[in-house]
């Protein structure tokens, strides 16, 4: 699924092609990036898209809006399967996404106080596979303005969110996406930011701009030096069970997955490119 994830708007099908060519997977999204009187060509659209379905995720419209139902029809009617849910806030939902295209594949989107919240128990749905979150409708939900400070870090309540979606992820075992940056043009921070999702675990991050894909990329990445750091420690461990010192440093199980996760990173990742 990433590590480098684009949206694009559903009804700009002359981008869809260049937006999967340009990422690790493709979101088409039929809701914020559509405007009301497109929604429908933006449905047909979807229909029509001829990308690679395991590179593709449709972002359907919230649940309680009038667009939901229409946008699954759409999602059934295209060869996609993998629906990113947004404004996700129950499980019940997640069912009526199924109800629809039975063998989906969902990625809930957390973006609300109720969403965030409910993070546990979607990710223990079998149909989810994924769970992503989202820093500005979050805070707009509980009547902020900014989930940033002036330093541009976030917020306690937004870090608090984002670190409640991958506790969640990591404890069903499902793919924490990271959420987008909306600053286009820093593209220092955001190679710092995927810097930090990587280290901390998430599996990927979504952006908006294509400029954001390559600095998601590197960062996702390990270095030559911590692949090969990696790859000694786990080395060693062959010849040492159990907990034993190497290069100065004692390595206990903790460490190992630390160096399997590296050695994983560096597979998934090839020249720009995943699996």
């Amino acid at each position: 699924m990433g590590p480098a994830l684009l949206f694009c708007p559903g009804d700009r099908p002359d981008r869809f092609q260049k937006a999967a060519d340009r990422a690790d997977a493709v979101i088409l999204d039929l809701e914020d990036a559509v405007g009301p009187d497109a929604k429908d060509a933006a449905r047909e659209a979807v229909v029509g898209a001829r990308l690679d379905a395991a590179r593709t995720i449709v972002r359907v419209s919230a649940a309680s809006t009038e667009g939901f139902d229409a946008d699954l029809a759409a999602v059934a009617a295209s060869r996609f399967r993998t629906v990113m849910l947004a404004k996700a806030e129950s499980v019940d939902e997640v069912d009526w996404v199924l109800a629809a295209v039975p063998d989906a594949r969902v990625v809930v989107l957390c973006e609300t106080a109720r969403g965030v919240l409910a993070a546990e128990a979607l990710v223990a749905h079998d149909a989810v596979v994924g769970i992503m979150w989202g820093a500005e409708d979050l805070v707009a939900s509980l009547g902020g303005t900014s989930s940033r400070d002036e330093t541009g870090a976030y917020r306690d309540v937004a870090a608090h969110a984002r670190s409640r979606i991958l506790l969640a992820a990591g404890a069903y075992g499902v793919t924490a996406v990271d959420a987008i940056r909306t600053d286009i043009a820093d593209l220092a921070g955001a190679h710092a930011e995927a810097v930090d999702a990587a280290a901390s675990g998430f599996g990927a991050k979504a952006a908006i701009h294509p400029n954001h894909v390559e600095p998601y990329r590197q960062a996702f990445a390990p270095t030559d030096d911590e692949l090969e750091l990696a790859r000694r420690i786990l080395a060693a461990a062959l010849q040492n069970p159990g907990v034993f010192s190497f290069e100065g440093r004692m390595v206990d199980e903790p460490i190992l997955r630390h160096a399997r996760s590296v050695v994983e990173r560096a597979s998934t990742t090839t020249n720009g490119s995943t699996r």
